[in-house]
This record gives structure tokens, C-alpha cells and sequence, in this order.
């Protein structure tokens, strides 16, 4: 008995120094990459992470879902906590442009630009070392408040959160210019505190509400963190935010796509799979580039400043969002895109419960939808006319692209799922098919939570992670964009639209 104890302890240290260099050396090994170009990262990330999960098993070093390999598990289901960053800058952007407050306030802190790793800073490469530790930290935290007694280390979760936690506070770029380091590291600590209470009362709010609706917890804790940034409009960033706002979202794709590969070989075995990975994958065209058509035809714009974040916002698209807030393309982008990613969100009171009661039906609920889609057409319509009379104003542009995320959220989720429901596919799999067609988070992580069943959950990683091959072009079109003054090439993104259509008509009709 001693010896089994010995070796389960030893188990818990090789998981977390096995999670350790899987993820973070595919971060940087990203970064690296793509190095002196204007592409994003994420893009790398995607190739990385679904060929390494398949390599694990082709090896025999491991079994599909990676379920030899927990703490990557445990790593790809803190896409709540990446998200819940997001939101509350998002709430403090909307309370800053809605109630005409621009605040200049002086920044507490001045990165190192020393260059650590070919393509990544100093103060970037702590960001991704401190999002890890935060990440793993606040999700032990997190299960062992709950009492989540559902894995296999589940009595080691003091112990995580205090490795994660500890690896966080410690990971404080000494080089960089810290005006006032005690005030600085308690911020930290404030942000981390506030990020649990969030993911602590959004999971009782939900359970609460479960026999009424079975609304998501990510959907409670939008709400909250959203509220909490608007309170809290001049909040300066403390190490948590930053490093999250940075990374988070790299690093849990990274962790989602590892097991997504891992499920590639057995996954096309499973009946009328193959019918919703086409849909994914012509569905990203179709959705992506389809609207970026229109907003190049009617609101004559094609500049990544709008595009990128219109995009992210309108699509809550997982590699857009990351892209976007780390940087990618430009500041502007970055600024805009904490703000469209929250205001579908508000509209997710409408989404998640027509899809909650469409599931407890076994189908999707019809009159609805469509009238959900009739709202967003009529949203879309507005924020065009609105963008195109913008003309390169900053408070104009970003209202108009408040509307459009809100309006062609409508369009693609529910759009979709009335299309999807022309086919033969169950729900279930139209759930995860829309989901992965548009790359959205907030049904990504309903589904993970488990909203649609546990086949669903267990499947959502692959199927969410293969449309990502399609990012190529996706980043590639977004690079071309920036290494020409945030110009996109217009015809390309016709043609590419008109290929979604036909591939996604051929998914739903043809298959």
C-alpha cells in the first residue's frame, strides 16, 4: 500500500511536469514561427497541438481523449477562466464608450522588450509561464471548493492550486519597470480572488436555476465579470489580467487541440461524423469570410481594425478572440475586441435558453430560431448602413460594431442550427457542428459542461478543433491584411465566402 501511495505521488508530479513542457514550449515554439511576419500564433498552436495529441496515440503513449494524461484535461477545461478575463475588460471598455468616459489613466507598469526566445519578449514570455501556473492554480481552487470529486487526482486539488498559485505570484518579470511592485503583486491577488468568486457563485447561480432552465455557468459568469467591469471602469491591470488577457486563451486551445488530435483516428468511425465535420469546416468559411464579404460590400470597409474584432465579437471566435487580445493585429484591435466579445453575450439569455429547452425537446425549438434570426438579420442590416456612414470614426465605428457582433450572432448560431436542422443530424451533433463551424466559445463550453450529454462532451474537442484547419487561411488572409496597412484583399474573401456556401450545402443536403 505504501509503495502504490509513493508511485500515485510520483504520477502527480510527472502529470504536472509533462503538462508543463507540452504546453508551454508549444506556445513559444509558435511565437517563434512566426517570428518577424504579422500572423498570428494561434495559427501555429493549431497545427501543433492536433499533431502532437495524434502522435501520442499513433505511439501508443496514449489512448484517444488523452485520458492517460489528466492534467491536460484539467488545462483545456479552464476556458471559463480565459474567458472570464475577457469579459470584465469587456465591461469596463462598454462603460467607458457608453458613458463617454475616456480615461487616460498612467499605466503601473512598462514590459521588457528584451527578446527571451526568437519572437517573444521577456515580460511576453512571463505572461505565458504566469497564465499557465494562473490557470492550473484557479481551476484546482475552483474543484476543490466544489468538492469535484470526479477525477483521479481529485484529492490532490489543495495541492494544485497551491503549485499554480504560488508559480504565479513568484513569476513577476524583474526587468520590467514596476512603479509600485507591493501594489502590483496585490492586484494580482485581488484579480485571483475575484476570478474565483466569480467562477464559485456563476456555478451556484447555475445549479440554482438548472430546474427552471439549464443555463451554463459560462453564461452567469459572463454576467458577472461583465457587471464587475463596468463597476470597476478604471481598474488598471493587475499580473492576473495581464498574463490571461495575453495567453489564456493560447494556452487553453493549445491543451483543447492536444486532445482533439488525440481523437482524430477514432472519431471519423463514429455514424454521421463525417457530415459534421464538413459542415465545420465549410461552415468557418461560410460564416467567417461570409460575413467579412459583407462588410467589404456594403459598408465598404476592409481594415483588420473592424474586421478582426467584428469578427471575434459576432462569431465568439476562439482564435480571433486570442489573436486579437494578444496583440496580433494591432491595438486598435486589441482594444475593440474585449467589447464584441461581450455584447453577443447579452443576447446568450436568448441563445442558451431556446437551446436548453430545444434539448430537454430533443430537437431544436423552430418559430424561435427564426425569429431570433429575423432580429439579427435586421441588427446586421443596421450596423452596415451605420459602419459605412462611420467613415473612420472611432466611437461611430465601434457602435456599428457593437451591432453587427450582436446581430450576426443571431444570424450564424441560430441561422445554422436551422439549417443543420434540415438534415438528418440529431441535435446533438448540430450543437457541436455549429459550435465548431463558427468557433464559438461560449457553445463550445456549454457543451463541454455537458448541456447536450457526455458523448457530446467527450467528442466536442476534436470536432471543435478540426474547422481550425481552415485558420491557415483564416490568419493568412488577416496577415496579408496587416503587412498592408490593415487592407484586406477583397476578391479572395468573395471567393472563399462563395466556397463555404456551396460546401456547406453540400454538408446539410448532399451527405
Amino acid at each position: 500500500m505504501e509503495i502504490l501511495e509513493q508511485i500515485t505521488h510520483l504520477q502527480l508530479l510527472n502529470q504536472f511536469w509533462l503538462l508543463l513542457f507540452f504546453v508551454i514550449p508549444m506556445v513559444l515554439i509558435s511565437r517563434t514561427v512566426v517570428a518577424g511576419t504579422r500572423f498570428s500564433p494561434i495559427l501555429i498552436i493549431v497545427i501543433f497541438g492536433l499533431s502532437f495529441g495524434y502522435l501520442l496515440v499513433s505511439t501508443g503513449v496514449s489512448s484517444p481523449g488523452l485520458v492517460e494524461f489528466p492534467f491536460v484535461d484539467l488545462m483545456a477545461r479552464t476556458t471559463i477562466i480565459a474567458l472570464t478575463v475577457s469579459f470584465f475588460v469587456g465591461g469596463q471598455e462598454l462603460r467607458k464608450i457608453l458613458g463617454n468616459k475616456d480615461l487616460e489613466s498612467e499605466d503601473i507598469i512598462v514590459p521588457s522588450d528584451d527578446e527571451t526566445i526568437l519572437g517573444t519578449s521577456r515580460s511576453q514570455f512571463i505572461f505565458i509561464v504566469r497564465a499557465f501556473f494562473l490557470l492550473l492554480g484557479l481551476e484546482g481552487l475552483f474543484r476543490f471548493l466544489l468538492s469535484d470529486n470526479n477525477s483521479v487526482f481529485s484529492s490532490y486539488y489543495p495541492l494544485v492550486a497551491y503549485v499554480g498559485i504560488v508559480g504565479a505570484i513568484l513569476f513577476i518579470d524583474n526587468r520590467a519597470q514596476i512603479k509600485n511592485k507591493h501594489q502590483y503583486i496585490r492586484k494580482g491577488l485581488i484579480e485571483m480572488v475575484v476570478i474565483t468568486l466569480v467562477l464559485v457563485f456563476s456555478y451556484h447561480i447555475a445549479q440554482l436555476v438548472q430546474p427552471i432552465i439549464a443555463l451554463p455557468q459560462i453564461f452567469f459568469a459572463m454576467m458577472i465579470a461583465a457587471g464587475l467591469g463596468a463597476i470597476l471602469y478604471n481598474w488598471t491591470f493587475g499580473p492576473t489580467i495581464r498574463a490571461l488577457l495575453f495567453a489564456g486563451i493560447p494556452i487553453v486551445l493549445a491543451a483543447n487541440f492536444m486532445i482533439g488530435g488525440s481523437r482524430i483516428g477514432d472519431a471519423f468511425s463514429i455514424t454521421g461524423m463525417n457530415a459534421v465535420l464538413a459542415y465545420g469546416f465549410f461552415g468557418q468559411l461560410f460564416w467567417m469570410f461570409g460575413g467579412i464579404a459583407l462588410i467589404m460590400f456594403f459598408a465598404k470597409n476592409a481594415n483588420a481594425r473592424n474586421l478582426a474584432p467584428g469578427m471575434a465579437g459576432s462569431l465568439s471566435h476562439s482564435g480571433l478572440t486570442g489573436a486579437c487580445t494578444a496583440g496580433d493585429f494591432g491595438s486598435t484591435a486589441a482594444k475593440r475586441a474585449p467589447i464584441m466579445i461581450n455584447i453577443p453575450f447579452f443576447g446568450h439569455i436568448f441563445v442558451f435558453s431556446v437551446l436548453a429547452i430545444s434539448a430537454e425537446r430533443g430537437s431544436l425549438w423552430v418559430w424561435p430560431s427564426l425569429l431570433i434570426v429575423g432580429a439579427g438579420v435586421l441588427l446586421t442590416v443596421l450596423s452596415l448602413i451605420n459602419l459605412r456612414k462611420a467613415n473612420g470614426e472611432d466611437k461611430k465605428e465601434v457602435k456599428a460594431l457593437m451591432q453587427f457582433s450582436f446581430g450576426w450572432q443571431m444570424c450564424a448560431v441560430f441561422g445554422g442550427l436551422a439549417l443543420l436542422s434540415l438534415s438528418t443530424m440529431s441535435l446533438e451533433y448540430s450543437a457541436m457542428a455549429q459550435s465548431s463551424a463558427i468557433s464559438h466559445f461560449g457553445l463550445f463550453a456549454a457543451i463541454q459542461g455537458e448541456m447536450f450529454g457526455s458523448e457530446a462532451a467527450l467528442l466536442i474537442p476534436f470536432i471543435f478543433s478540426m474547422p481550425f484547419l481552415v485558420h491557415p487561411l483564416v490568419f493568412f488572409m488577416f496577415g496579408k491584411a496587416m503587412e498592408n496597412n490593415g487592407e484586406m484583399p477583397i476578391k479572395p474573401v468573395y471567393v472563399l465566402a462563395f466556397i463555404g456556401v456551396l460546401g456547406v450545402a453540400y454538408s446539410i443536403f448532399g451527405m
